[in-house]
């Protein structure tokens, strides 16, 4: 059993030898290592800065018809797909309740015309007749919120995109009809923080969608928000689509783009920039003496086949890798066959 014991420690400690030495062998091949490149100069360039968003149109105005009251649907009066204009009739629900309380008010009317006769007379206090009164109020203030709810008109002009009862069914809660505003549609656009002190309401936005490839639809900052998402690091605006010829649609998938105006930004190719293999961060090899020196980088703005790279180490007069970065590594030496 030791001599077992012993044996293993032995493997053991052949083992971590052995282990150690093909590091430092590893280490030193690494550091006589030289490698062919091309390199860059980074120097400013003039761009013209354009934000570019994908995001999802919507209907300018969405109503849900849900009326106050419940009961059974009599009648609806439009289908999925029904153009109707401000104030059209949409649906009618049971007109018991409405009814009973119309009675009650025709009759309180009637009590209160005949008390005023008699508390200008004395025949009946003043109490009373401010008490039948204010039951009329109340009751004129039900009948008007009643016969809103029991014959439902559009709010806006528009089109119904959903209908989820049938006439004679029970109205349950959910909403009996969608009504979506088309003639104008609106976008949220989520902007990098970075541009929050030039993006103003006026603005003019780009959108293009795949379905229409050869058409741009003029659009408008309306809202800018006011606050900044800490997870996203952006902030929405708002944006109004004029679509008059109603070419766009609600939940169709567009592309927008914003100007923000030249100015200036350090552009290499963008072949050059590496990826971190199983995650989504993105590094350089800069030319330090002779010897590569990996920057990890954010992606900026991409111009054709260039791109723009974001460190505190990149900045004018850097030489970057821009041929040969993908068989590096950290440290290793350069052989820099060319600068650009």
């Amino acid at each position: 059993m030791k001599k077992h014991t012993f044996l293993a420690i032995c493997l053991l400690a052949l083992a971590a030898v052995s282990c150690k030495q093909n590091q430092e062998k590893a280490q030193q091949t690494d550091a006589v290592r030289e490698e062919l490149v091309e390199t860059t100069v980074l120097h400013p360039v003039e761009v013209m800065r354009t934000i570019e968003v994908s995001t999802t149109l919507e209907g300018y105005q969405k109503v849900s018809v849900a009326p106050g009251v419940t009961g059974h649907i009599e009648h609806i009066y439009v289908d999925v797909g029904s153009r109707v204009a401000r104030g059209a009739n949409l649906v009618r629900m049971d007109q018991q309740q409405y009814n009973t309380t119309k009675l009650t008010f025709a009759n309180l009317a009637l009590e209160l015309n005949r008390l005023e006769a008699l508390v200008a007379s004395g025949a009946v206090s003043q109490q009373t007749y401010d008490q039948t009164k204010l039951s009329y109020d109340q009751t004129s203030e039900s009948l008007k919120y009643l016969e809103e709810n029991t014959f439902v008109k559009a709010p806006i002009s528009g089109v119904i995109s959903a209908k989820n009862y049938e006439d004679g069914e029970l109205y349950s809660g959910q909403a009996i009809l969608e009504l979506t505003q088309i003639g104008t549609l609106k976008a949220l656009m989520p902007i990098p923080e970075t541009y929050y002190p030039r993006v103003k309401a006026g603005m003019k936005v780009d959108i293009r969608s795949e379905i229409f490839p050869d058409t741009v639809f003029p659009a408008t900052i309306e809202i800018v928000y006011p606050t900044i998402d800490p997870a996203t690091h952006t902030f929405n605006v708002k944006v109004r689509i004029p679509n008059g010829n109603e070419r766009l649609r609600p939940g169709m998938y567009v592309h927008s783009s914003l100007e923000m105006g030249r100015s200036e930004a350090l552009l290499m190719p963008y072949q050059s920039v590496q990826k971190l293999t199983g995650a989504n961060d993105r590094y350089i090899y800069l030319n330090e003496d002779g010897v590569a020196k990996r920057v990890f980088v954010q992606m900026g703005q991409r111009f054709d086949d260039k791109v723009e790279v974001l460190s505190d180490a990149v900045h004018e007069g850097v030489e970057v890798v821009t041929t040969g970065a993908e068989k590096l590594v950290d440290g290793c030496k350069l052989n820099v066959s060319k600068v650009y």
